[in-house]
């Protein structure tokens, strides 16, 4: 399956800062799979170690860190002669072996002339607070799920894909190809980006297997918080966990903590939130009440929504069935635009590589997205279906006259007035000039 990571790899490798690579992201995104499908087109070798699969792994690296010795010690362990340059070195699950991780600094330091790559689906909740920690001695790359133009490549539309890529103007996608690729999103929106999901699509094209798989996933989430989160958060962590899509589908979304019980506050949750958050399962998107550079500055920590790390998932958590896909535009009438702004909030995250943030004024307006790009605020509109209503990006306009006002929807490309609309299915090209 094709990932645009590879892409970001391959400048890792040839990177004049080249330093060992961390490669994060929540478990299922396809971490091992990308390294591995790197590791033996990009190299004339690979060695491969797991640390949760091979406790005894750990053994390694008790009596020394010197990576000439690590290097010698691994080459006789796995029969394969690691040597600089073309081998991949590849630690996965590296959060079960803090001195692999803490080694990752001395390979910097005194060994980069090897290369080596790691990967942790938990190293934000399993590394907090470690002393080891390769501070400023390695590189990092996220992988997420799918974005819905990885999707259209795993499904065969490689074609499609590469003509949405080069569109640059707000000229209208001929009709045919534009109702092609909203049917192309309504099945995003229910499989989503995880690659096992997608996979079983592509094989069988059986809806009802891809929600089995879906809730797999979930169930093994729910046992990851039972196995790695503290234990008196456990119980907080699954609680925000499962309010996610109810939250979702209020008109205001808002994360609301007396929602979960009536006495409940955020400091509260905050562990728990951090904890999901730090382990790739949860983006928070943040309000900001007044526009300005930089947009974190402004933004308010205390007042936010939390989205799904993928879209897919929150439609398996939510129960959405099947049948949704077949019945015209209910899938984007249903769940009162949550999946709608979850699939925008988990795009923009993906292919922007940035915080998420929001903007409301006083009960009377809320622009879904604002995005920061070449020295410029875009408010961003979001509306699940052909909805052309835009009071919210008029009172906005008039407070802070925005050079483009923009709003994403099921329509083609145009410009109606003053807005610049975006078919859901291009937002990752956000914006065009």
């Amino acid at each position: 399956m094709k990932r645009d990571i590879y892409e970001l790899l391959k400048k890792w490798k040839l990177s004049t800062r080249r330093k060992p690579l961390i490669l994060n992201g929540a478990r299922q995104v396809g971490k091992t799979y990308s390294l591995k499908h790197f590791g033996t087109t990009s190299y004339e070798k690979m060695a491969y170690l797991n640390f949760e699969k091979d406790e005894k792994l750990a053994q390694y690296f008790e009596g020394t860190l010197d990576p000439k010795q690590i290097i010698k010690i691994l080459s006789i362990h796995t029969e394969i002669d690691i040597e600089p340059h073309n081998t991949l070195l590849i630690f996965d699950e590296i959060q079960y072996c803090p001195k692999a991780l803490n080694s990752l600094k001395y390979f910097c330091e005194e060994a980069n002339e090897y290369h080596v790559a790691a990967a942790g689906s938990l190293l934000g909740v399993k590394t907090a607070g470690e002393k080891g920690f390769p501070v400023g001695k390695v590189n990092f790359l996220h992988l997420h799920p799918l974005t819905f133009f990885e999707f259209l490549s795993a499904l065969g539309h490689e074609k499609t894909r590469q003509f949405l890529e080069e569109c640059h103007t707000y000229e209208p996608l001929p009709n045919p190809m534009h109702e092609k690729l909203i049917d192309l999103l309504k099945l995003y929106f229910f499989i989503g980006g995880m690659p096992e999901a997608i996979a079983e699509y592509a094989k069988s094209e059986k809806l009802n297997i891809v929600r089995e798989i879906q809730l797999e996933i979930l169930d093994a989430y729910e046992k990851d918080f039972a196995k790695h989160a503290p234990s008196h958060e456990i119980m907080k962590i699954t609680t925000v966990w499962k309010q996610v899509h109810r939250q979702l589908a209020k008109e205001n979304k808002k994360f609301i903590f007396a929602a979960i019980r009536k006495s409940a506050r955020g400091r509260d949750y905050e562990d728990a939130i951090q904890w999901l958050s730090d382990a790739g399962l949860i983006h928070k998107s943040y309000l900001v009440e007044s526009p300005k550079f930089p947009l974190s500055a402004y933004a308010d920590n205390n007042t936010f929504k939390i989205f799904l790390a993928d879209v897919g998932l929150l439609g398996a958590q939510s129960n959405l069935s099947p049948q949704v896909i077949i019945d015209g535009d209910l899938l984007f009438a249903e769940f009162k635009g949550a999946l709608t702004e979850n699939y925008v909030a988990q795009e923009l995250i993906a292919t922007k590589h940035r915080g998420s943030y929001y903007w409301a004024s006083e009960g009377i307006a809320e622009v879904d997205f604002l995005i920061e790009e070449e020295h410029e605020i875009y408010p961003l509109e979001v509306k699940a279906g052909a909805n052309q209503k835009k009071k919210s990006l008029l009172v906005y306009n008039q407070k802070y006259a925005p050079s483009k006002l923009t709003r994403a929807t099921t329509m083609n490309l145009k410009h109606d007035g003053d807005i610049c609309n975006y078919p859901l299915y291009l937002i990752s090209q956000f914006p065009l000039k």
